[in-house]
């Protein structure tokens, strides 16, 4: 890991430890806690856990998400536990639906990443009502959460800022740069935008910001071609883009107007780190799964089986509705072209093969993973 990923490095550290440190200190007993102690009776490990995932456009959530956390509460539980699972394709009514189905089958325990944060707030509140504790899963959701595990967010938006600005170097006022930025309904996408504005304001000229519907790419790509004809090809120096798959319908857009500028990006999804090989996409945020459905996992058993969530949950975290909720926040780290093989590769998140197909052959060649 150079110089530039250890200080990177360092710096999620700190501020991931910040923030636990900073709620200790004013720590009053959690929702999680007493949620957890309210429990009926403490199960066994034969205990039954919901998991809802928001959509399926993003690789990582049928890949990496639904198989691990599924691999941890089978550890967890010797085998005995049961995880049902549904996924909303990107639809908050359905997945309101599906909160309700998983009451009426009456799971011990609730794992949700919600499509929209605010339009769940009344299914977490049903959960609640009806005994059962939910788990807050990469986006914090409205209601009456239990417990919280995620990545530290703006954090994530400081790191595509600073990425940003590092491949602009001296250029970085010399045109405009594009911020394409998540969807309204999802909170995190609202904590990677203030993250990565409090790095980039009033060191770039931001020409168009836009707020992508429901985070797809085409409408990332729609967007980028907007800017373009608004801007015009010459006046664009660099994008922000707050995830890997917006980053594909944009490179999509600037290669059509023959632009080739720093597009950044976040989940290190196998497209994403093949296009950083390619030179197409300056670098991603890499996001190490495991840990944060391990936790999830953790603190949906230990929810279920009556225990507390103290050895788990080191952090406390604030929702709109809620306060003080019991968390996990996992660090995260800058991926780019020189550290690809030192991360997502000795994670085991990839393999050399899967990375280095025939189109990306020279490139794997060049940065040493061939």
């Amino acid at each position: 890991m150079n110089t530039q990923m250890r200080r990177a490095a360092v710096a999620v550290a700190a501020g991931a430890m910040a923030v636990s440190l900073a709620a200790c200190g004013s720590a009053k007993e959690s929702n999680g806690d007493s949620d957890s102690s309210a429990s009926s009776a403490k199960k066994g490990d034969a205990i039954k856990v919901g998991l809802l995932l928001p959509e399926n456009q993003t690789a990582r959530y049928e890949k990496f998400d639904k198989p691990l956390i599924e691999k941890k509460v089978q550890e967890l539980t010797n085998g005995k536990g049961e995880v049902v699972y549904a996924n909303a394709k990107q639809d908050a009514s359905t997945q309101n639906q599906q909160v309700d189905t998983m009451i009426t089958n009456k799971v011990d325990v609730l794992i949700v990443d919600a499509v929209d944060a605010a339009a769940i707030k009344s299914s977490v509140q049903k959960a609640k009502d009806a005994g059962i504790p939910v788990v807050a899963y990469d986006r914090l959701a409205q209601g009456p959460i239990s417990a919280y595990t995620s990545f530290d967010n703006k954090t994530v938006g400081k790191t595509q800022g600073e990425a940003l600005l590092g491949a602009l170097g001296s250029k970085a006022k010399d045109g405009k740069i594009v911020m394409m930025n998540g969807s309204v309904t999802d909170p995190n996408a609202a904590q990677f935008k203030a993250g990565a504005h409090e790095v980039l304001d009033g060191k770039v000229n931001v020409g168009k910001e836009y707020d992508t519907k429901e985070w797809k790419p085409e409408n990332a790509n729609a967007n980028m071609e907007a800017a373009i004809s608004a801007l015009g090809k010459k006046n664009i120096i660099g994008v922000y883009s707050a995830n890997d798959g917006m980053a594909g319908g944009i490179i999509t857009a600037l290669k059509a107007a023959g632009i080739k500028v720093p597009v950044t990006g976040q989940d290190a999804e196998l497209a994403g780190v093949q296009r950083i090989l390619a030179g197409e996409q300056f670098m991603s945020v890499y996001k190490p799964y495991a840990p944060e459905a391990d936790a999830a996992a953790e603190l949906a058993v230990a929810l279920a089986q009556g225990k507390s969530l103290d050895t788990v949950a080191k952090d406390k975290v604030d929702s709109p509705t809620d306060k003080q909720i019991p968390s996990l926040l996992v660090p995260v780290t800058s991926l780019t072209a020189e550290n690809i093989k030192d991360t997502v590769v000795k994670d085991g998140l990839y393999t050399v093969n899967d990375i280095c197909t025939p189109a990306y052959a020279a490139a794997c060649k060049k940065a040493g993973l061939q």
